[in-house]
């Protein structure tokens, strides 16, 4: 199966009848009412969101802010780990962009206004981010990053991260993220060089199998 559709079906295994009502409540302005008076499980909800295009393993923010609504984190991170892996087939550059947006979540915390606006997002969007995520500082830190590379698309950068961490004087984040990007870039480097060998460094050692 997609693991998208794994993912969804994860999900929806692990909500309550509550928290299911919820999730329906939230949805009232994207879904018509028959359709939700329909829906009986978070199957039933996601597949419905699902036709309309309202989620798709490239466009997962819709399920996070309904997972983060509910504060489960335990989804939540279920739905890290499927980005983390949906980005192991994701070009070099998209890859970095992500390790270097965890590095950020886990370790700018509530100077993440500061460095959002050096980034060029607007007051209001931070007051949109601040009030869609309202006791979630992780999420804040992580929209707020998703919409500075929504504006960038193509041109968004970790070395545009990093500059803009170093105006605001984090340079300690600063240079985690550098360090990482140093440290991928180097194992990219080792697996498109020619593979070693793999014969035996003895060369008078038996093969594997063969008689003694």
């Amino acid at each position: 199966m997609d693991p998208f559709l794994v993912l969804l079906h994860s999900v929806s295994a692990s909500l309550s009848s509550s928290e299911l009502t919820e999730l329906k409540f939230l949805c009232q302005g994207r879904v018509g009412k028959r359709k939700l008076e329909r829906v009986q499980s978070g199957v039933d909800l996601f597949s419905v969101l699902l036709e309309q295009n309202e989620l798709s393993p490239e466009h997962t923010a819709l399920l996070r802010e309904l997972l983060v609504s509910l504060r489960r984190q335990d989804l939540l991170r279920r739905l890290d780990a499927f980005e983390a892996g949906a980005a192991g087939g994701a070009a070099p550059e998209e890859r970095d962009l992500r390790a270097a947006f965890d590095i950020i979540c886990d370790n700018v915390g509530k100077d993440w206004r500061r460095l959002a606006r050096q980034l060029k997002v607007s007051d209001a969007k931070i007051d949109a981010i601040e009030e869609k995520y309202p006791r979630n500082l992780t999420e804040q830190v992580r929209e707020s990053l998703r919409v500075w590379k929504n504006s960038r698309r193509e041109d968004a950068a970790v070395s545009h991260l990093v500059g803009a961490l170093r105006a605001c004087r984090l340079n300690l984040v600063a240079d985690l993220v550098e360090e990482e990007r140093q440290a991928r870039a180097s194992r990219r480097e080792s697996e498109s060089s020619d593979p070693v060998s793999l014969i035996s460094w003895d060369k008078d050692a038996p093969a594997l199998g063969a008689s003694r």
